[in-house]
């Protein structure tokens, strides 16, 4: 998406290549995001490992299995 003039705002990351970049540049199949900022695409990895860990926490939790 584009701001108000229709520059290319939103950041991803490319699991293939590793980089970050702005939309348009590389199949959508590659890329997660989008994001608000570079930073933050290039931080995409471990936000997706945090989000699975959590979700896993809480479906053993939910489950009755608690690893404490």
């Amino acid at each position: 998406m584009g701001d108000e003039i229709g520059r290319k705002t939103q950041w991803f990351f490319n699991v293939r290549t590793g980089q970050t970049e702005q939309e348009g540049q590389s199949r959508s199949a590659d890329l997660l995001g989008p994001y608000p900022t570079q930073e933050a695409a290039a931080n995409a990895l471990q936000a997706v490992r945090e989000r699975e860990e959590r979700l896993k926490s809480e479906d053993e939790s939910w489950a009755g299995r608690d690893q404490d």
